[in-house]
């Protein structure tokens, strides 16, 4: 089998960013594969080092077990696109499915592969993992234009840690914030339009960044729990 690690970074959202693989064969070679865009999401660089190393091993036979920190890109290509496809690429608010183009091209490739080509398996992303690590240390350089070396050669050479397949580990479920006293905080207002998110102090001020904009989004929060669940929501977790 083919085993696939990637990550993604981005300086700014949407900014400069980077991607970057480590993949691994059946016949025990590694090769490592970085890229980057000038204008970018994070979003869109997690799933670029996703479809990059699927199609370095495109034609090739054999299952691929991709690693990904992603929660946006597992559930999207195990979950929600099947939703969005059978809608016409709309979301259940009928609005248009963000990043569009890359998950038709994932999708692509992961159905080229066969039922049961593809195995997806999660990992925490800054928890000391190898592969993970050495995936975001790439996408960070290319992201910030630092100088970096890709590897490609035999695996017993590999520098850069472990590259063993990771056990199963499930996705964390999405936190609803608590009603509790960690609720009860001052309100601040967050803002999405364009790719790019703001906080504000007071209502007033987001209203005025989202108010008859097409596509903006907006939600009030009271505590740093309420937040994260928020931008998990949002794609931006």
């Amino acid at each position: 089998m083919f085993v696939l690690f990637s990550d993604g970074a981005c300086s700014g959202n949407p900014g400069p960013g980077g991607w970057a693989c480590v993949l691994v064969t059946p016949e025990g070679s590694v090769r490592e594969l970085a890229g980057r865009q000038d204008a970018t999401t994070n979003n869109r660089m997690e799933m670029l080092g996703v479809i990059s190393g699927l199609r370095a091993i495109s034609g090739r036979p054999g299952k691929a077990v991709i690693h990904t920190d992603s929660t946006y890109v597992l559930g999207g290509i195990t979950g929600w696109i099947r939703g969005w496809k059978r809608r016409g690429w709309t979301t259940a608010a009928g609005e248009p499915v963000k990043n569009e183009d890359l998950w038709r091209q994932l999708d692509d490739l992961v159905s080229a592969r066969g039922k049961g080509g593809v195995e997806w398996r999660w990992v925490k992303g800054h928890d000391g993992h190898d592969a993970n690590e050495r995936c975001d240390e790439l996408a960070v350089a290319l992201c910030r234009k630092w100088p970096h070396q890709l590897y490609s050669g035999p695996l017993l050479s590999y520098p850069h840690g472990s590259l063993a397949p990771s056990d199963h580990q499930p996705l964390p479920e999405r936190r609803k914030a608590k009603k509790s006293s960690e609720s009860s905080g001052p309100a601040t207002y967050l803002s999405l339009l364009e790719g790019r998110l703001e906080k504000h102090s007071t209502w007033k001020e987001c209203e005025a960044r989202v108010k008859g904009r097409s596509g903006a989004r907006f939600k009030k929060v009271r505590s740093p729990q309420e937040e994260e669940s928020v931008l998990e929501d949002w794609g931006l977790g």
